[in-house]
């Protein structure tokens, strides 16, 4: 209790998937053995959890970077990554520690099929991410990445198409797209590549948001996940508020004896929920 008489509860199935539990738990491996690792890319979508590993010696490099880097051990995170980079660490004597998400690689591989077979791949995307760049290296860029169907562009496109979706995107979007395109006359082979342990996020975020006065959704911005779980949360509880740090929390947001709701994406470290509460409790 507090000053303000809040009670303040962390949403237990909040937090870490296993996908990122794994990238993590392999870094910190390497990084107690050799006191340093390279990264390709931000480890996790939360710059909290990226400063944490920092200070234990991880080191976040690009592309570029990466390409003039020779002997040394990186690490590929959960989001997979394409071809091309596979091949620059044969010639580059690079080691990969490859913590590519299970979920992930099984869509990398279902969507090579479906290019092997000539298919007309469409996937439901954020142009520019991480593991929707490693997927359309799997099929040579020669798929359309979109976010909704409104960008495409009707008359163009053609009578069949093979439908897959990146694997944080809503359940609900991902029907909603596959409708409208078959609604225009097309043939959608869809592929429901949506991880379950984000797409049941879903429903359990819903009950939980119902539960509370005041919902605090704690994530980092750069986060697809985290953006679709706060407005699922958003939508059932109006005063449920987005923060990615501790010191973005507003205390006119809480009125006396409110019931606050913790709870966070699946790139939110618990450490983090855990100091929100702890400062909403000292209130």
């Amino acid at each position: 209790m507090s000053g303000r008489n809040l009670s303040v509860t962390i949403d237990t199935n909040s937090g870490f998937c296993f996908g990122v539990v794994y990238a993590i738990e392999m870094a910190e491996d390497v990084l107690n053995d050799q006191g340093y690792l390279y990264c390709l890319g931000d480890i996790v979508h939360n710059d909290e959890e990226v400063n944490r590993l920092k200070s234990k010696g991880l080191r976040i490099i690009d592309h570029e970077q990466f390409s003039k880097l020779n002997n040394e051990k990186v690490l590929i995170r959960a989001h997979g990554e394409p071809p091309s980079t596979y091949q620059k660490a044969i010639e580059n004597n690079i080691t990969l520690i490859d913590a590519t998400c299970p979920v992930v690689l099984k869509l990398q591989n279902r969507i090579r099929n479906s290019y092997d077979k000539k298919e007309t791949i469409f996937l439901m995307g954020k142009k520019g991410h991480a593991e929707v760049t490693g997927l359309m290296g799997q099929i040579n860029n020669e798929g359309i990445v979109f976010t909704d169907v409104a960008e495409l562009e009707r008359e163009s496109l053609p009578r069949e198409i093979t439908l897959y979706t990146q694997t944080t995107k809503s359940k609900q979007k991902f029907r909603e797209t596959r409708e409208a395109l078959e609604s225009m006359g097309i043939k959608v082979n869809a592929h429901d590549t949506i991880c379950s342990q984000v797409s049941d996020r879903d429903s359990e975020l819903r009950n939980f948001a119902a539960e509370f006065d005041v919902v605090l959704f704690v994530s980092g911005t750069k986060s697809s996940n985290g953006k679709v779980l706060y407005n699922v949360c958003k939508e059932v509880n109006p005063r449920t508020y987005f923060i990615s740090r501790v010191d973005e929390l507003d205390f006119s947001w809480f009125k006396e004896g409110d019931k606050v709701g913790v709870c966070g994406a699946t790139s939110t470290p618990m450490w983090l929920m855990e100091d929100v509460q702890k400062a909403l409790l000292e209130l």
